[in-house]
């Protein structure tokens, strides 16, 4: 175990989208193991606010998008202050932006989690972690060294306790009646996230399943939010689809009997395991990353991605199958999260590869 000496953790990202989630959760998880972490990242940032509650010591630089001299060198500063064992960054910007000299015994961890250029961004780091076996494979294609990549996967929050008038009132809010088959989806309304393909689809099914009305639930927003609304418009959704905009997806979660996932491209989908997480069956297209975790008719329902008929179809299979069997491929989905993708295992993983690493490096 890592002790005495902290880690670095660098991302440059003033979203609050996957990876940045991610980062705040290792960090807290780290650290509530005992290891002493240091957060560098953008003032003002969402990630500013949500690692404060813990605690855990932040430096805040500009990390701006072209070259950043400034902070290049505020780097190299911190790593010579802290003297950390490993120094581990997140994304394109925080890694071309991280260069450590060789007289530098830190190990630099440039961690993925899409297919990203590699030139002029990560080539230049010690050891790279995708946290797919897709990403992994990449990234040996494109001529990184295959014994300094690793797979390290994921985790997702655990289920929030909900209080018992929690669902009764977002029934309410949001008009879905006591009986309804509630279908849920979220993330970002923007073209490669397919929620026009999951209206299309939600059109060819019918409007109640075994006398129960079918409803959708769409969390998230933006740039499409306004073409999309007017498709479900125009193929006649208004009564069907609920969308609730950005919210904490917990309650959303709990409230749904069944989790589509029309994703055109998804190198992992943080959104099944937190399904998952929730015993949730699935349904969802064959991106990358689903077709790593789904295996079909046992943990969920995969699709064509792009494909409306066939997303319908496999919904329609869904609900098809006897209740305890749609049951079943949520119980199986948690099942594989906790073994390969629960904090603990997650966790366990990456201080197992610190420690190689740092012991590698001669400390």
């Amino acid at each position: 175990m890592i002790e005495l000496v902290p880690s670095l953790h660098i991302l440059g990202s003033r979203q609050f989208g996957g990876a940045d989630q991610f980062y705040v959760r290792l960090l807290r998880a780290l650290s509530g193991a005992g290891h002493r972490v240091v957060a560098v990242n953008r003032r003002g940032s969402p990630v500013v606010k949500a690692l404060e509650a813990e605690g855990i010591e932040q430096v805040h630089l500009p990390l701006a998008n072209q070259w950043d001299a400034w902070s290049a060198l505020r780097i190299r500063r911190l790593v010579a202050q802290h003297q950390p064992c490993i120094v581990q960054t997140y994304m394109g910007r925080a890694t071309r932006l991280t260069r450590l000299p060789t007289t530098m015994r830190a190990v630099h961890i440039a961690r993925l989690g899409g297919f990203y250029k590699i030139d002029g961004y990560y080539r230049h780091a010690h050891a790279w972690i995708g946290n797919t076996r897709g990403i992994c494979d990449y990234l040996v294609q494109s001529g990184l060294p295959a014994e300094r990549v690793f797979q390290i996967g994921n985790f997702v929050p655990e289920p929030s306790p909900l209080s018992a008038e929690r669902l009764p009132m977002l029934r309410t809010t949001y008009q879905i009646p006591s009986d309804a088959f509630v279908l849920f989806a979220l993330g970002r309304l923007i073209e490669k996230k397919g929620f026009d393909d999951l209206l299309n689809a939600l059109a060819k099914l019918p409007t109640d399943h075994d006398g129960r009305p079918l409803i959708l639930l769409i969390a998230g927003d933006g740039p499409l939010a306004d073409p999309l609304r007017k498709l479900s418009c125009a193929l006649g959704l208004e009564g069907r689809v609920r969308w609730v905009g950005w919210q904490q997806p917990d309650a959303f979660y709990a409230l749904a009997d069944l989790f589509v996932c029309p994703s055109r491209h998804e190198p992992l989908g943080n959104v099944i395991l937190e399904a998952w997480s929730y015993r949730l069956p699935v349904v969802s297209t064959a991106t990358h990353g689903a077709l790593e975790l789904i295996e079909d008719e046992r943990t969920g329902l995969p699709a064509p991605c792009g494909d409306a008929i066939a997303l319908a179809d496999r919904i329609r299979d869904a609900l098809a199958i006897p209740s305890n069997d749609r049951r079943a491929l949520g119980e199986s989905g948690h099942e594989l999260l906790l073994r390969q993708f629960s904090r603990e295992a997650v966790v366990k993983a990456y201080v197992e590869l610190y420690n190689r690493l740092v012991a590698e490096r001669g400390f």
